[in-house]
C-alpha cells in the first residue's frame, strides 16, 4: 500500500485531462500535490480514440510532440449531412497542417493518460490510484479540508480540493457542492476501434504519409432523431467510429445505443471505409454537453471544480480536451498564486479562478453558444427533415434525365420549402439557428 502524508497543499480528484492539467501546474510551482484516482492507472477506464487539440497542452508543456504518445495529425476535416441512402459534405484540407507544430492530433486516450500522469509524477506530485474518493471532509463552518477514501487509514486532508472527477460528479454531489446530473445536461457517446493495416488507412483515406490523418463529424439521420453526432477519427493503425446523443433522448425513444451505432457503420458512406477492418474494442462514455447555462457552481470554500465536471465542453465544435486542460491548469495556477501569497482558500480568493475563465475562450465560447443546446432540443426536425430534403434536392439537380434545368431549379425550391411548409417555416428555422450561433 502506498504511503502519504497526512496532510498535502492540494489534492487532485481524477487523473483525467483536467485533473493531470491542474496537478502537473500546481507540482512545477513546488506544491506538494497528492492525485487521486479510482482506476487501475490513469487511462485505464479509456479506451477509445479522441482529439487532441495541441494549444492548450502546449502551454503547459511546449515540448510534449517529442514523448507524448500522438496518433496522426489531423490534415483534413469532412463535415457529412447523411439521410438513409446519401450523404451531403463539405471537406476542408490544407497541406498547411502539415506544420512542425501540428495543431491537431488523434490519440488513444489509455496510452496518453497514462503518459501525461507519468509527466504528472516527474513533476513532482503523489499518485495513488485504485482508490475512490467517498465524500468530501468539511471543518466546523462548512470548509473542504480534505477527502474520505475506501482506503483504511481515515481522512486525507489538504488546503484545497480540486474536483477533476468527470461528468458524473458523484463526489460534488455527495458533499452538496452540486445538483444531481440532468440527462437533458448530458450526452451519452459509444465508440469502437476497428484495426485495419497502417498502408490501407492511409490508400483509404488519401493519406500520403503515417503522420496525416482525417476527422469526419456527421449529423442527420444518423441520430435516429434525436439530438446527435456521428464521428470517425483515423488513428496510425486503427479508425475510431462512434455516435453520441443526448442521453434523455436515449430514454425518450428506447434506442439501444449499440443499434445507433450498428446503423452508422453500416451507412453507405461509412461502411467502405470500415472494410476489412477487425473491431477490437468498444466503450460507453457520458458527455457533459448541458453547455453554459448547465455549468454548475466552480468555487466554494477550499474546493474548486474543473473539466467534464464543470460542463466544459463546446458541443457545437466538438472540444473537450482543450477545455478540460485549460480549466485544469487556470486552477492550478490560482491555487499556486493564492499559496505563494500566502492566502486561504477561502470561495472569495478562489474566485480568481472564475475571472481568469471569463478571460479565457473557455467562457466566452460557452456564453457565445449558450442558446443552442436549447434551440436543437426544440427543433429536432433539423436533424430529419433538412438532411431529406437537400438529398432529394442535390440528386434532382445532378440527374441528368432529359428535364430541363428551369424545371429542375423549381423542383429543387419546391422539395427545400415543403420539408417545412413553406417558405415562413425556413425562415424561421434560421433565425432561430443565427440566433443560437451568435
Amino acid at each position: 500500500m502506498t504511503t502519504i502524508h497526512e496532510h498535502f497543499d492540494a489534492i487532485v480528484v481524477g487523473a483525467g485531462p483536467s485533473g493531470n492539467a491542474a496537478a502537473y501546474t500546481m507540482a512545477k510551482a513546488g506544491l506538494n500535490v497528492l492525485q487521486i484516482d479510482r482506476g487501475e492507472y490513469a487511462g485505464s477506464k479509456n479506451v477509445q480514440g479522441a482529439i487532441l487539440y495541441a494549444d492548450a497542452l502546449e502551454r503547459l508543456i511546449p515540448d510534449f510532440r517529442e514523448e507524448a504518445p500522438l496518433e496522426r495529425h489531423v490534415v483534413e476535416q469532412r463535415m457529412w449531412m447523411l439521410d438513409e441512402t446519401s450523404h451531403v459534405g463539405a471537406h476542408y484540407r490544407s497541406d498547411d497542417f502539415n506544420e512542425d507544430r501540428p495543431n491537431r492530433y488523434t490519440i488513444i486516450r489509455a496510452q496518453f493518460d497514462q503518459w501525461f500522469a507519468r509527466t504528472v509524477r516527474e513533476a513532482g506530485a503523489l499518485m495513488l490510484t485504485e482508490t475512490t474518493v467517498t465524500n468530501l471532509v468539511k471543518d466546523d463552518k462548512g470548509k473542504v479540508i480534505g477527502v474520505e477514501t475506501d482506503r483504511e487509514g481515515g481522512p486525507i486532508y489538504a488546503e484545497v480540493v480540486i474536483l477533476g472527477e468527470g461528468v458524473n460528479g458523484l463526489v460534488g454531489q455527495r458533499a452538496g457542492l452540486r445538483p444531481e446530473l440532468s440527462t437533458s445536461h448530458v450526452a451519452l457517446a459509444v465508440k469502437e476501434m476497428h484495426f485495419l493495416d497502417q498502408k490501407v488507412i492511409e490508400d483509404r483515406f488519401n493519406l500520403s504519409s503515417e503522420e496525416e490523418g482525417v476527422v469526419i463529424e456527421a449529423v442527420g439521420s444518423v441520430s435516429s432523431g434525436m439530438v446527435g453526432t456521428g464521428f470517425l477519427y483515423t488513428n496510425r493503425e486503427s479508425v475510431s467510429i462512434g455516435i453520441g446523443c443526448m442521453l434523455g433522448d436515449f430514454v425518450e425513444t428506447a434506442i439501444p445505443p449499440y443499434k445507433l451505432l450498428d446503423r452508422f457503420k453500416s451507412h453507405p458512406s461509412v461502411k467502405p471505409l470500415l472494410q476489412g477492418s477487425e473491431m477490437k474494442e468498444y466503450s460507453a462514455h457520458l458527455i457533459p454537453e448541458g453547455g453554459f447555462s448547465a455549468i454548475p457552481a466552480l468555487v466554494g470554500d477550499g474546493w474548486i471544480v474543473v473539466g467534464d465536471a464543470g460542463q466544459f465542453v463546446n458541443s457545437v465544435h466538438r472540444e473537450g480536451s482543450n477545455l478540460a486542460m485549460t480549466t485544469g491548469r487556470l486552477a492550478g495556477e490560482t491555487v499556486a498564486a493564492l499559496k505563494a501569497e500566502n492566502k486561504p482558500f477561502t470561495q472569495v480568493n478562489l474566485r480568481a479562478y472564475e475571472a481568469a475563465l471569463k478571460d479565457s475562450y473557455v467562457i466566452k465560447d460557452l456564453k457565445k453558444y449558450r442558446r443552442m443546446p436549447d434551440t436543437l432540443h426544440a427543433n429536432k426536425h433539423l436533424f430529419t427533415d433538412y438532411p431529406h430534403a437537400l438529398s432529394s434536392a442535390l440528386q434532382t439537380w445532378l440527374r441528368v434525365d432529359g428535364v430541363d434545368k428551369r424545371t429542375k431549379e423549381r423542383e429543387m425550391v419546391r422539395t427545400m420549402r415543403a420539408a417545412r411548409g413553406g417558405f415562413r417555416g425556413l425562415m424561421s428555422d434560421m433565425w432561430k439557428v443565427a440566433r443560437a450561433w451568435r
